[in-house]
């Protein structure tokens, strides 16, 4: 998120603990639609081999916390003493660690420092005894269903490179035609060149459930703006519209038009992209179905998905609202951003937008103007019974996925290249993330990019109250950002078993303060149940390799 504008707030769920199955970073979701998953042994990056170094200095608060993002005229400020003294307060981190990282791996299976069995805190964290997002250097749950780039190579025989065409089958006259429901756009047939492919264009409005089957040679295509039913308010009956979308089918922005192509799915239908680990659902860009016709380097080229719920928001339109700790209001909305017109909030916070899994998008993130953008993920108010697992972001030129709101968590997503935050949050989401991965550029992203970004964005006291929980997290920070992590405006934060890593001159930390006395900086004053505020951020077993140390 590239403004200061938007805002947002967080909670603690801190219910009982159930104790699940021991994890050892399998990709044991609690969902529907994924089925059984066999994992066979892959062929994972070999270890760089390391040698002996001295055990470093301690890190100094400097190095370890950055106060970028303070008031202009300094009258309220975190300092980096302040900042390092939070982490030393938990249980289990290593702020003075050296690089355990081979790419996004770690190069020994023994866990970089004492694990928290994240369970304990809430169940829909599956139980762990490591740290990060992987369990060793063979471990197989993202591989396979992911692609790979300079960015984040995950190794396994059956993982891509993300520049690849992908995998549409043999394309046949014959049975290579566009299902009920599509609009046939042809064939690539030239004067020079038989068909390969046809293409199938998504109508701009689904107005009745739609299903796109895998047909091979068949691509879907995306024109302009393609939405999933039509908006019911904050309270409406669900329109009963689905799209859904079989393992192993590729949909293509269409780039024969000047039109920002994008898929919305509106409050009251869902999506339902189920692929499997060796047939992800591929969105892509048009560029992306020729030989070289992307890059490494390739991003922003068509909008990305915006999946639009009734769950709880805190920021609510002029006229609507306001909301309160239990997310009730039926009146507040608010317009999501990057599209004109489209809403999203509601009092429902098990609302259901659909299910994805096994879904990568690749090359999309739209800037329409500053701090107005599509990504390539958005989830606006979507609630907990929507499901999102095994998920990747690839190339965007905005975040990997930005959440406004709502209550939906998160199993095993990776934003690899993203040029912006790799996860986003703000405006009251209260939720759960676990096994997630951000690997920026190895051409560093744009400045003032973190590998996640936790916001208010200045309505420090706002309800719901943004709360995130993150679990088995590995990022790595290569933009010359103030930090991987920034958390602001009053937001609530927990990280379990997590491994951060910067480069030279780019700290781990930066907590921001704005609010209007140095007596009331909420984003670490003290737990306020009156005012749904946690106390400062937690974290837990983090092992932290700052610095470029």
């Amino acid at each position: 998120m590239t403004s200061f504008t938007r805002l947002g707030t967080i909670l603690l769920t801190g219910t009982a603990c159930l104790a699940l199955t021991a994890c050892g970073g399998a990709d044991d979701v609690a969902s529907p639609g994924a089925g059984t998953v066999i994992i066979t042994p892959p062929a994972t990056p070999t270890p760089t081999p390391s040698t002996p170094t001295p055990t470093p200095t301690a890190i100094t608060a400097a190095q370890f916390a950055s106060t970028s993002g303070a008031r202009s005229d300094g009258s309220i400020t975190i300092s980096a003493d302040e900042q390092l003294a939070i982490v030393n307060a938990g249980t289990n981190n290593n702020v003075n660690g050296t690089n355990v990282l081979n790419g996004v791996y770690p190069i020994a299976a023994t866990s970089a420092t004492t694990a928290t069995d994240p369970s304990s805190i809430n169940p829909f964290f599956t139980s762990t005894n490591f740290v990060g997002a992987l369990n060793g250097p063979t471990d197989t749950a993202f591989q396979g269903w992911t692609c790979n780039s300079s960015s984040a190579q995950f190794g396994g025989t059956t993982t891509a490179s993300c520049t690849a065409v992908p995998s549409i089958g043999a394309y046949s006259a014959a049975t290579s035609v566009c299902p009920t429901g599509t609009i046939d756009d042809g064939t690539n047939e030239t004067s020079s060149a038989p068909a390969t492919r046809r293409l199938c264009r998504l109508p701009t409005l689904i107005t009745a459930s739609l299903t796109l089957p895998k047909i091979a040679g068949v691509v879907y295509r995306l024109r302009g703006q393609t939405e999933v039913g039509t908006d019911v308010g904050t309270t409406g009956a669900d329109t009963g519209v689905t799209l859904t979308i079989a393992p192993g089918v590729v949909v293509a922005a269409d780039s024969t038009e000047v039109t920002a192509d994008l898929l919305l799915v509106n409050r009251g239908s869902k999506i339902s992209a189920v692929g499997t680990r060796d047939a992800p659902i591929i969105f892509t860009s048009q560029q992306n179905l020729t030989a070289n016709g992307v890059s490494d380097a390739t991003q922003g080229q068509w909008g990305g998905i915006i999946l639009l719920g009734r769950a709880p928001v805190a920021v609510c339109a002029t006229g609507t609202g306001p909301n309160n700790a239990g997310g009730t209001s039926t009146t507040c909305q608010l317009a999501i951003e990057g599209v004109t017109g489209r809403s999203y909030g509601g009092p429902t916070q098990a609302d259901n937008s659909g299910t994805m899994q096994y879904v990568q998008i690749r090359y999309s993130g739209i800037a329409i103007s500053d701090g107005n953008e599509l990504q390539g993920l958005t989830l606006g108010g979507t609630g907990s019974a929507t499901t999102i697992d095994h998920v990747q972001s690839h190339n965007s030129a905005d975040d990997g996925i930005e959440i406004f709101g709502g209550t939906t968590n998160i199993k095993y997503f990776a934003v690899t290249g993203a040029d912006d935050d790799g996860y986003d949050i703000d405006n009251g989401y209260r939720g759960f993330m676990q096994f997630i991965i951000a690997a920026q550029k190895i051409t560093p992203a744009t400045a003032d990019s973190f590998s996640t970004e936790i916001d208010s964005n200045g309505a420090e006291d706002l309800l719901p109250r943004t709360f995130g929980q993150y679990s088995n997290f590995t990022f790595v920070q290569t933009a010359f950002a103030p930090a991987a992590i920034r958390q602001r405006g009053g937001s609530d934060m927990r990280f379990i078993n997590g491994i951060v890593k910067t480069p030279a001159t780019v700290a781990c930390l930066n907590l921001v303060a704005q609010e209007a006395s140095q007596a009331d900086r909420s984003t670490i004053r003290a737990a306020d149940a009156s005012k749904q505020d946690q106390g400062p951020p937690i974290f837990t077993s983090v092992y932290f390799n700052c610095n470029g140390r």
